[in-house]
């Protein structure tokens, strides 16, 4: 029984894609975010031919980790890590103007270096921003794998398919979940145990619109559930703690429990409130 046993798992391991090992995807991922900003570096620079050869070394692995699966690639590996590497610029200017947003939106938050080095929620976003160029590309496993990396570390699930907007902003973090099908619009600040989820999770939904979308300048605070493919959360609304939400709610509207009953107001000014 054992070496039957021991047999069909080596014929598994024999049958099985070629895959890059999790681990070596995360590695690189490490690196990559410590060329991007110098705060995630474990290495000093004196000399710009030095980090060039860092670069160059990383972008060698990248394009290893894709000649492993090339069979599952929508184009050449090549091509797929010229396509990816040409997207860092933007990336960064994004990730940059994220960080920005969390230092604004946090008055504990002394300055950039601090956020970018110490801050999960920027960590989360940056990984997120990532694994979503990765998705874009079409790129099987790697976006998952570099998601959940972030997830574990921590403990802030984003998809790697959902759609994130400018600016944003995740305060504290813990218990953050953004589901695949997620539009989040500019200058949104989500605070701890936020979940943006499905209503149904049957898997015939699988294709089509299943989470909510959040508009631009929106503030949802902790603990708050909003739910289903056709809620839509209006601009400039604020989602109070703890509240459960199925339903669209218009433009600068404030959601809130009070005395154990859910509260809508709306700004028919078309201010914040």
């Amino acid at each position: 029984m054992e070496k039957a046993f021991i047999s069909r798992l080596f014929q598994d391991h024999q049958q099985a894609y070629r895959l890059p090992s999790p681990q070596l995807i995360c590695d690189w991922l490490r690196g990559l975010l410590g060329m991007l900003f110098p705060e995630l570096s474990t290495v000093r620079y004196d000399n710009e031919r030095a980090f060039r050869q860092d670069f160059e070394s990383y972008r060698l692995k990248l394009f290893n980790i894709l000649d492993t699966m090339r069979e599952q690639l929508p184009l050449p590996p090549d091509e797929l890590e010229d396509r990816l590497l040409a997207q860092l610029p933007v990336l960064r200017a994004r990730l940059l103007a994220d960080a920005g947003a969390i230092l604004a939106g946090d008055p504990a938050a002394v300055d950039l270096t601090e956020v970018i080095r110490t801050y999960p929620g920027f960590y989360a976003i940056a990984v997120y921003r990532i694994a979503h160029a990765f998705q874009e590309l079409q790129t099987p496993l790697i976006p998952r794998v570099l998601s959940e990396s972030a997830h574990s570390r921590t403990g802030i699930e984003i998809h790697p398919a959902a759609r994130i907007g400018e600016r944003f902003c995740i305060d504290h973090g813990t218990g953050v979940v953004i589901g695949e099908t997620v539009e989040i619009g500019n200058d949104v600040k989500l605070y701890q145990g936020v979940t943006l989820g499905a209503l149904s999770v049957l898997k015939e939904m699988a294709k089509t619109k299943r989470h909510p979308t959040i508009e631009d300048n929106v503030v949802i605070y902790a603990g708050a559930t909003i739910l289903g493919g056709e809620t839509r959360i209006g601009q400039g609304s604020i989602i109070g703690g703890n509240t459960w939400i199925v339903k669209s709610v218009p433009a600068h509207s404030r959601i809130y429990y009070q005395n154990e009953k859910l509260h809508r107001e709306v700004d028919t000014s078309n201010k914040t409130l």
